[in-house]
């Protein structure tokens, strides 16, 4: 009996884990040398599997930033909004966690932000962003509750490129970001969370998502480190 191509070995375990729910649309899967060692393979198998499922569209790959859970529509347009990058500038592959997420009144300024009276219930998300096992970046995501009702549930997957699932599962397109890019120095929390010092430099990005009909939908403060992090736009 003919033994099963290593490659083909690679592509089911990676069919099997989205199949089962276990990777969503917008997942970061594990890199060329993560999967090698947790099958035994080789990277060239890893990368042969790889090629075939981003042929068949069931993956979608970024340069520089990884490999993602794909959609039959997943295209590049959703990257536009994440242009992080290592401490140099340099591309970098960031897996998200959500250590948080609750309804909660929100401020004054972010419910002017997102166009709702002051005090309005709002979803809040707290992520953490991690570089090779390290944490970089934090995010406060603020949400218009009404818009992604159900999203406050634990036992609901957030994928590590969470806009993908938001224009999945809510059909809230992302159509246009204003954001403002500033600096701080990292307080006691934020400092534990991305095990720096208190006092140590973050750069601070505020971003207002809005959807179709010019309709606020997000409100988000990442706060990176000020070695490990950076952020990249082009103008044109």
């Amino acid at each position: 009996m003919r033994a099963t191509p290593l490659y083909r070995v690679v592509e089911e375990h990676l069919r099997t884990r989205i199949g089962s729910g276990e990777l969503v649309p917008g997942d970061l899967i594990p890199s060329e040398s993560q999967l090698a060692r947790t099958l035994g393979v080789s990277q060239g198998t890893v990368k042969k599997a790889l090629e075939k499922l981003v042929h068949e569209r069931l993956l979608y790959r970024h340069q520089g930033k990884g490999t993602y859970v794909s959609r039959i529509d997943f295209n590049n347009s959703l990257f536009r909004f994440f242009a992080y990058g290592d401490g140099a500038g340099g591309a970098v592959r960031i897996r998200k966690h959500t250590p948080a997420r609750a309804l909660r009144p929100g401020p004054r300024e972010v419910c002017r932000r997102l166009a709702v009276a002051a005090g309005s219930e709002l979803l809040c998300i707290e992520r953490v962003g991690y570089a090779d096992e390290s944490p970089v970046m934090t995010e406060t995501s603020w949400w218009v509750a009404e818009l992604v009702a159900g999203l406050e549930d634990d036992s609901l997957h957030i994928p590590d490129l969470m806009y993908a699932m938001v224009v999945e599962r809510f059909a809230l397109p992302v159509v246009r970001c204003d954001e403002t890019l500033t600096a701080e120095v990292a307080d006691t929390v934020t400092a534990e969370r991305l095990r720096i010092a208190p006092g140590a430099p973050l750069l601070v990005l505020k971003r207002l998502a809005v959807t179709t009909d010019a309709r606020p939908m997000e409100f988000r403060i990442t706060r990176g480190r000020g070695d490990r992090f950076s952020y990249k736009t082009e103008i044109r």
